[in-house]
């Protein structure tokens, strides 16, 4: 069975267009000499810089941060050491900054590059290692470094805490006749670290571009603490999540829509397979054989007594569309987003004389 069979006429899952922007690219894999370039630019390759500054001190003297793994380190703790605390330790985590500034700075030049992302005007960072102070640093630094090649880029910070971003942008994955009668919507954001549900509130008839939609309840489960963990028991820990929430929502008289938008890793085919890019989820995921959508639709076929409506999408794209309603000052614009891996998207706004 086909999970296009659950979809009303019109809506696909992983689709180029969408109801305010034409997705051009995304989950874009460049390559070079070394390998892949978005490697270079993820949460691990930050925490590598900082073994080797570590290592660097270690040979002219003590570790400034002891015997503690790098990986163990807190990303609260490395914050406190830029404002106060030993010198060198700071000294270290600067200097982890800047290489990982100058290695961002190289990654988005490479995708300036590309065909689909050379009319950028915006580039917002999210992910998990933009909700930090050493992660905005870091791209602050870059934007810096940008300026010189490429002086009308804007380089920004996501502005919706990311946990936030990757549900929140879900509401522009869903068609208007959803928001008709109804408060707020269910999503998901699954990651290779993490992953989340929560319920959207919108209010259309205040805010009709959905600039204030927000994050009313939202459930967390850090998935990559588990050992031997199988791909049916994240989705089942999943469909738990949003049970859930349809009934905090319920008993809180929410109007919930029947719609769930989902953000995954990876390549989105229009049934709803992931074709390639999802290695670091539990389990398999990619293929024909798995269907996400339809395992969810299976499990919750209704939502308040109407057929549920579940669309999904790359991670990187839901993320990148919260940024939608801040974007009508630009066409073309991108998304990165720094966590487990380096996601993106590039996007162009669709006028309302579009079909």
């Amino acid at each position: 069975m086909s999970d296009q069979s659950t979809l009303p006429a019109g809506l696909t899952h992983g689709a180029t267009r969408l109801p305010s922007v034409t997705v051009e690219s995304y989950n874009v894999e460049v390559k070079d000499d070394e390998g892949f370039v978005g490697d270079r630019a993820n949460k691990g390759a930050f925490r590598d810089l900082l073994a080797k500054w570590r290592d660097v001190m270690s040979k002219g003297g003590a570790d400034p941060f002891g015997d503690q793994e790098t990986d163990e380190i807190a990303k609260k703790h490395l914050e406190e050491l830029l404002v106060e605390g030993d010198p060198e330790a700071a000294g270290v985590v600067q200097s982890a900054i800047e290489d990982f500034a100058q290695e961002l700075n190289a990654v988005i030049r490479r995708f300036l590059k590309l065909k689909a992302w050379r009319d950028t005007e915006r580039l917002v960072i999210g992910g998990g290692f933009r909700g930090g102070r050493v992660g905005e640093l870091a791209v602050g630094r870059a934007a810096v470094l940008l300026k010189a090649d490429h002086p009308d880029l804007d380089l920004t910070l996501i502005r919706n805490d990311p946990d936030h971003a990757g549900l929140i942008g879900a509401v522009h994955l869903a068609p208007s006749w959803i928001f008709k009668g109804h408060d707020a919507i269910l999503a998901a954001d699954i990651g290779g670290t993490n992953i989340r549900a929560g319920v959207v509130e919108f209010d259309v008839k205040k805010d009709p571009t959905l600039t204030k939609a927000s994050v009313w309840k939202r459930e967390h489960w850090r998935h990559a603490d588990e050992k031997n963990l199988s791909r049916n028991e994240a989705v089942k820990n999943l469909v738990n999540m949003l049970t859930d929430l349809i009934e905090r929502a319920h008993k809180q008289k929410l109007h919930l829509a029947p719609f769930i938008g989902i953000g995954c890793p990876g390549v989105i085919d229009a049934d709803g397979s992931i074709d390639r890019g999802a290695d670091n989820l539990p389990g398999k995921w990619e293929g024909k054989k798995f269907n996400l959508p339809l395992a969810l639709f299976e499990a919750i076929p209704q939502i308040l007594d109407h057929d549920t409506v579940i669309v999904m999408h790359n991670d990187a794209v839901v993320q990148g569309l919260s940024e939608r309603p801040f974007m009508d000052d630009v066409e073309h614009w991108g998304v990165l987003t720094i966590g487990t891996g380096l996601g993106n998207a590039q996007f162009r706004n669709r006028g309302s004389s579009e079909d």
